[in-house]
């Protein structure tokens, strides 16, 4: 009986974050060294935010290659799992809502893995940080492209954009 109450509870917890947000994929550990070598290189200047960060993976590959990195995730036991396997001063984990935090100014790098239903407003979410900060900040999606807005490259599944502060003639 125990246990249909721990499996009900891992469902209704993996759910709820569904409908949030993006079901949990983890990226595979070679491409995001690959594309954080080519695509973006990420180095020791670059703060990368991830959004669903779910078990760390882009985070640990940030800080391979001397980024900080922060991520920020719905679900308690991903964020639980991520801050035992991330165990890095360059790593933070946040059980947070991306929607509802403000970004920091250090952020260089956005990173996703997220869905064609959000895909366009997390680009938003990012082109509002850059007007807040006025600086450029870069928005890497894995598998979606952001619909209408051309990418900087383009690396089999990722996409980069450079996302510039919009004036107030733009907004």
């Amino acid at each position: 009986m125990i246990w249909f109450w721990v499996a009900s509870g891992i469902v209704v917890l993996f759910g709820f974050v569904v409908v949030r947000g993006a079901p949990y994929v983890p990226t595979r550990r070679k491409l995001l060294d690959k594309a954080f070598t080519t695509l973006y290189p990420l180095g020791k200047r670059d703060v990368l935010v991830d959004i669903g960060s779910g078990d760390g993976v882009v985070l640990r590959a940030a800080a391979r290659c001397g980024a900080r990195s922060i991520g920020y995730e719905l679900n308690p036991a991903l964020v639980v799992i991520a801050k035992i396997l991330s165990r890095s001063r360059l790593i933070s984990v946040r059980l947070a809502d991306f929607w509802l935090v403000t970004l920091p100014f250090e952020t260089t790098i956005v990173y996703t893995f997220g869905d064609s239903r959000d895909i366009k407003k997390m680009y938003k979410k990012v082109q509002q940080t850059a007007s807040l900060h006025q600086k450029d900040v870069y928005f890497m999606s894995f598998g979606f492209k952001v619909p209408n807005v051309q990418p900087e490259k383009h690396n089999k599944s990722f996409y980069l954009y450079k996302v510039r502060p919009q004036t107030f003639t733009e907004q």
